[in-house]
């Protein structure tokens, strides 16, 4: 479970830094002789040398001065040190779209790891870095693509030809979504919700979030700090007296959780395996599965993915507020999105018109080609602020146009969505969803499945590389 969760994770990355390295046999990438050329040429130098130190001279040159009062600069070598212990070395393969202050393009790392890279830059002089988005790639990006221009009612007819295709292969099973603004140009369901019962997916069917859950937890913290309820630099113990480590209760500030730079790690593991999931309701439940573990790191000095500090900021919002967690962001996000059909259920309470999940990877190991089973047993009876509700693709559009409008008391992300794209992606064993938005376009994509990851990125790529040849 944890191999494929981390796998679709790596998506969620919003506005960091990283890079990649390029086959022998590819040419030479040529960066456009402009401010923002230079600043990405010169990034991947500064990634790829053995001396840290040249990073942080390139982050302190390059980076705009208010996006570095946001993030100083010890975090973001956190950051950089995690990137380059999991890629090596960096090189551009292919620039797929360049403007003044923006620059998209595929690389590889030393590893083999496909991503796409976004440098956004300031619109004027002097075009200093706001920040790099990473997407990584489940699989090689196709280079040949075909880039001959194309209408919107073409585009949807080839989307919709090429989900016909994967859906008859049984390579996809879920809901896909695009709209322009507010409004949905195509939404269609595909495959089973119920393989048992042979119940169809509809428009409208709830699919599990996984981690897309923690880009709802940011809000709530949000939220919580603009009301002067909690500060981002406090440590956890203020909130949490009682927390089993007490080394983290000290050290371990909101901050880092948000940034999963605490050196908490992952619930996931040999007690999460060893308890039965009808035992893992509760954010507590959740907490005796490693909160009186070891910190993995001095807090602030490394970045690692980490559900378990997502477990505690939930429950700082329990503190903070009085309420549960799932009370809490269904009554200060749901309602106020209206987004009526997402919650978090109970694996063992009924539900209308939710969709069951379907994994080949029941047992930590992938069985390709044989036939998917249910996750009911790989997956906690119920979420939790580091993932696990439910919604719908509608209601998915809801909660980004709200934060558009910044409805939800979130100035910080509403900022963010509406001056950056955005992709975020949660995914585990028969669950994987993503959204992305992009507010120079206006357009948002949303796909939900009930198969294992990473097939919603297959889609959302294949979407992405229809937009990207838009008239």
């Amino acid at each position: 479970m944890k191999k494929n969760l981390t796998a679709s994770i790596s998506l969620i990355a919003i506005l960091v830094f990283a890079g990649m390295a390029c086959a022998g046999d590819e040419p030479a990438v040529r960066f456009p002789e402009t401010s923002a050329g230079k600043r990405a040429e010169s990034y991947f130098s500064a990634f790829n040398s053995s001396n840290e130190n040249e990073m942080r001279t390139y982050l302190e040159q390059n980076i705009a001065p208010s996006t570095l009062k946001e993030r100083p600069i010890e975090e973001r070598m956190a950051v950089y040190r995690q990137l380059k212990s999991d890629l090596e070395t960096l090189e551009p393969v292919k620039i797929l779209k360049e403007s003044t202050d923006a620059i998209k393009l595929v690389a590889r790392s030393a590893k083999e790891s496909w991503l796409e890279l976004v440098f956004e830059f300031e619109k004027s002089v002097p075009y200093k870095l706001l920040g790099i988005r990473i997407m990584r790639l489940a699989e090689p990006p196709d280079l040949n693509a075909p880039t001959t221009p194309i209408t919107e009612e073409e585009m949807l007819k080839e989307i919709e030809t090429f989900m016909d295709g994967i859906t008859v292969e049984d390579s996809f099973s879920g809901v896909v979504l695009l709209a322009k603004g507010e409004e949905p140009i195509f939404r269609k369901a595909y495959g089973l919700a119920s393989k048992e019962y042979d119940i169809p997916n509809r428009v409208d069917t709830r699919f599990n979030l996984g981690s897309i859950n923690k880009f709802i937890t940011r809000i709530a913290i949000e939220q919580l700090e603009g009301k002067g309820e909690l500060r981002f630099e406090d440590p956890i113990g203020k909130y949490l007296p009682d927390y089993p480590n007490k080394e983290a209760a000290g050290k371990v500030t909101i901050r880092h959780l948000l940034d999963m730079t605490s050196g908490i790690g992952d619930f996931f593991g040999e007690r999460y395996q060893s308890t039965p999931k009808d035992r893992i309701r509760t954010l507590s439940d959740y907490l005796l599965l490693f909160g009186d573990e070891p910190l993995l790191f001095e807090p602030g000095t490394n970045r690692q993915y980490s559900n378990g500090g997502y477990i505690v900021l939930g429950l700082i919002i329990e503190k903070v507020s009085g309420q549960t967690y799932f009370d809490y962001v269904r009554d200060h996000i749901y309602k106020i999105a209206g987004m009526g059909n997402t919650t978090h259920l109970e694996a063992d309470v009924p539900a209308e018109n939710v969709a069951s999940g379907y994994t080949n990877n029941w047992d930590e190991n992938d069985h390709p080609g044989e036939p998917r089973r249910n996750n009911i047993y790989t997956r906690p009876a119920r979420g939790s602020s580091a993932g696990g509700g439910y919604s719908t693709v509608d209601d998915l559009l809801k909660l980004v146009v709200s934060l558009k409008k910044n409805e939800l008391s979130a100035p910080k992300t509403s900022e963010e969505i509406n001056q950056h794209s955005i992709a975020i992606a949660g995914g585990a064993p028969g669950i994987n969803a993503y959204v992305e938005t992009d507010p120079e376009t206006g357009y948002v994509t949303i796909v939900l499945s009930n198969y294992d990851p990473p097939v919603v990125d297959k889609v959302a790529r294949k979407i992405n590389s229809f937009l990207e040849r838009l008239k």
